[in-house]
């Protein structure tokens, strides 16, 4: 691995990280939701309870095991699909760690927090773009 790759993995993930968090509630129906997220072209989102802590994560894969079992999407919950296992890391984890965290959970996205508030997020596109850009 040459320098200037081995310096840009120990920068911040808070270099790289999206820092416009878009989140939905538990109690947001499953229809809302999945409108939302079609809309503007997402992939995963934060499910948030009613203390705003990070309850779950929801994604596109969630929706398609959704309506393979044919639920009523208008009268369920995101809460009732979203995983309940979230990979999350701390402002101050390298691009290194964070990579490492994607591969050894097998997920695509990390929630990042900073003073027990969410405040961004990191999708494996999102490191290949920074290791390729730089």
């Amino acid at each position: 691995m040459n320098k200037d790759l081995i310096n840009i993995a120990q920068q911040s993930i808070a270099e790289i990280m999206n820092k416009n968090v878009i989140t939905v509630s538990v109690d947001d129906s499953i229809s809302d939701v999945e409108k939302f997220i079609t809309e503007h072209q997402l992939s995963f989102l934060p499910v948030m309870d009613i203390d705003n802590k990070c309850f779950g994560v929801v994604s596109d894969r969630d929706f398609v095991k959704f309506h393979h079992y044919k639920g009523n999407a208008k009268l369920e919950h995101i809460w009732e699909i979203c995983s309940h296992s979230v990979i999350t890391v701390d402002i101050d984890t390298t691009i290194n760690e964070a990579a490492q965290l994607l591969i050894a959970h097998k997920v695509h996205h990390l929630i990042v927090f900073e003073n027990n508030n969410v405040t961004g997020v990191v999708s494996s596109i999102d490191l290949l773009r920074y290791y390729v850009n730089d």
